[in-house]
């Protein structure tokens, strides 16, 4: 089939598939909290209405063919019509590395799953390892439709013995790999089937790379499809404007190693809508930074977060550990939380906190909740796998939660209700109102020899 009968076929359904996404200014209407906060809708990306489908470049969906330079050179041929959609029809595209360039929609239909290699080698680039997917400095990006984008993860992730069943553990170690910790850790180094890409295996698990990485880019849209199994974090915006995620799955094994959902860093102008989240670490976080770096760059601003439902996620809903460029004008409302470790989490350590503003959290509703429905820590400790972790001894750059308001919120079964760990300094000015905790543990957790009456200030808070 040649491009201009493709263009004839399928591209009335994308242009209503773009429309559609068009129109998100109905989730700014009527919104509860917004009072005093600075947000806008989000501008859609703009694509022309040249179409392509990636087998008209020689890629075959057989699951076994390497369709690397078939996606660059379908990527090229769109670029110099100025843009538009590459076609992924039904079938198993195994892929390495794919870079997006200005105008493009990657649109995945029904039934196709974009796979990319487990070949580690093919990810290298000039000796780093590159994203699956990836834009820098672009503008106008989507990745849309009903396909699956898988990243093949458990080719590059270490695995906890202690997460694991003895099934689980026996599949891991027929695939070679090596143990290490007394046989507490297990890492995809040495495997039987696969090169290695560094010396030792503690060099090569801090190659691992994320799923979509987008840096330093405008108007952005992510709708449809479903992300599963990265090698590390799933959906990474760094430093974007106009920002849309909505209608996405994300997904990976409960115990996957740093498997955050969607993690967005140093952004401004971005909806998060209609989302799905299972993964093995936080669900929908926001960071910017830790440390003096951190202050080149713009905080995270203006990002609606609605009707979405985590399942599970060490935290619903994350601000941390990094945030030393600050979090402003946040609205979070009408989201669920199922199965989740905590649900609303706010984490940071001296060394890598900054200051929040501004933050509305309202008709948020949970149930079955491993420790804190509420929770704010600030000598939070990161532990990456292979090592101890130590706790920061840092004087600066301390966090200041502050500004918070949480209302409407709904929880059945969390082991603790509210938890703060901190100082009057790093955590204040926190209200929260018209609540009911059911908790089959504690109530709370909050010291109140630290913190006054004003720091964390509770109004009809039902902790049954």
């Amino acid at each position: 089939m040649t491009i201009k009968q493709l263009s004839a076929i399928t591209l009335t359904l994308l242009l209503a598939f773009t429309a559609t996404a068009g129109d998100y200014a109905k989730y700014y209407n009527d919104l509860p909290g917004r009072t005093g906060i600075s947000l806008a809708e989000p501008q859609t990306p703009q694509i022309p209405d040249n179409t392509v489908s990636i087998t008209d470049f020689g890629a075959v969906g057989d699951g076994t063919t390497l369709n690397t330079e078939a996606f660059a050179s379908a990527i090229k041929a769109i670029t110099k019509l100025g843009g538009g959609h590459i076609v992924i029809p039904a079938g198993i595209w195994l892929s390495g590395p794919i870079s997006l360039k200005d105008n493009i929609d990657l649109h995945l239909e029904r039934n196709s799953i974009l796979l990319f290699t487990p070949d580690r080698s093919a990810h290298l680039k000039d000796g780093k390892v590159q994203p699956c997917i990836s834009a820098s400095k672009r503008h106008d990006i989507s990745i849309t439709g009903e396909g699956i984008i898988d990243g093949n993860g458990e080719w590059w992730r270490a695995v906890k013995r202690g997460k694991v069943s003895d099934t689980e553990w026996n599949d891991f170690r027929r695939m070679g790999g090596t143990e290490a910790d007394g046989g507490k850790l297990w890492y995809p180094f040495g495997l039987k089937t696969q090169k290695d890409i560094a010396p030792d295996y503690k060099a090569q698990e801090k190659m691992r790379t994320h799923m979509i990485r987008l840096t330093d880019c405008e108007r952005v849209l992510v709708k449809g499809v479903t992300i599963q199994n990265s090698p590390k974090f799933h959906i990474v915006p760094t430093r974007c404007r106009q920002v849309i995620i909505d209608g996405v799955t994300v997904r990976c094994p409960w115990n996957a190693q740093n498997g955050d959902g969607i993690d967005l860093m140093y952004c401004q102008d971005v909806l998060i809508v209609n989302n799905k989240v299972d993964v093995g670490d936080d669900g929908i976080c926001l960071k910017a930074g830790g440390g003096p770096a951190a202050l080149k760059y713009p905080p995270v601003a203006r990002v609606l977060i609605r009707d979405n439902t985590v399942f599970h996620a060490h935290g619903g809903f994350v601000i941390g550990s990094e945030f030393s460029a600050g979090i402003e004008d946040i609205v979070v409302c009408g989201n669920s939380f199922s199965g989740t470790d905590t649900g609303l989490r706010f984490k940071s350590a001296p060394g890598r906190g900054g200051k929040t503003a501004r933050i509305r959290i309202s008709d948020i509703y949970m149930s079955d909740i491993r420790d804190q429905a509420i929770v704010f820590e600030t000598s939070y400790v990161d532990v990456p796998v292979g090592t101890d972790g130590k706790a920061s001894t840092a004087q600066d750059f301390l966090p200041e939660f502050t500004d918070i308001s949480i209302s409407n919120v709904v929880c059945r079964d969390a082991r603790i209700g509210i938890a703060a760990k901190g100082t009057a300094q790093m955590i204040h000015d926190i209200s929260i109102s018209d609540c009911t905790l059911f908790c089959t543990e504690k109530k709370a957790e909050i010291d109140l020899t630290v913190f006054s009456p004003g720091s964390i200030n509770l109004q009809n808070v039902k902790l049954l």
